[in-house]
């Protein structure tokens, strides 16, 4: 393990705080798709490494909750998205934990098949341009801004509007956050303790 996993006997004050603020939050008082918490304790997935610093933890799950919880993007976009940052990352604790959310939010085995091998297509025109729109973020060369012709923005603001293009503008910067942080600490899908 590159980062240790902080149980609630392990924390600061200040981690401690961001800890109650990450399991009483949505993230925790809602349905439970996949484990927030480990059997010792520590936090699960981003959440474990968000501890380690809390000041920019805070910012990063506070910004993750308005995306997952108050945000106007239909469920089923919402993990279109993010599933797609998922893939295109290779992200497999964000594939583990939205494929189950995913579900619950009624995407069936063949569109999560398909969103993992990035061939996805949808009958609703709004979600079929989210995911195009989101694809076309993650095509981008690592560090290359994307820069859209107005021909093709304004395909997409008429299929979406500006909010939601905003909002999957930042849906995919923090989950490709989210990506790099468990990338990079190596975190992986949970395990039984």
């Amino acid at each position: 393990m590159r980062l240790p996993d902080l149980t609630p006997d392990d924390l600061t004050d200040e981690q401690r705080a961001l800890r109650e603020r990450i399991v009483g939050g949505p993230r925790g008082s809602g349905p439970q798709r996949f484990p927030l918490v480990h059997a010792d304790g520590s936090l699960t997935g981003p959440f474990g490494v968000m501890l380690h610093e809390p000041a920019l933890g805070g910012a990063l799950q506070e910004l993750g909750s308005v995306i997952r919880y108050t945000s106007g993007l239909s469920d089923r976009t919402r993990e279109i998205a993010i599933l797609a940052v998922a893939a295109a990352t290779g992200c497999a604790f964000e594939a583990y934990a939205h494929e189950r959310v995913g579900r619950s939010v009624g995407l069936t085995e063949e569109e999560l098949a398909a969103l993992a091998d990035g061939t996805f297509t949808s009958t609703d025109p709004r979600e079929d341009a989210a995911h195009a729109f989101c694809r076309r973020l993650l095509d981008e060369p690592p560090g290359a801004a994307t820069v859209l012709d107005d021909d093709t923005y304004g395909a997409y603001a008429t299929a979406l509007g500006t909010t939601t293009l905003v909002e999957l503008v930042v849906l995919v910067g923090y989950y490709r956050t989210l990506a790099q942080l468990l990338g990079v600490f190596d975190v992986g899908v949970p395990e039984d303790r």
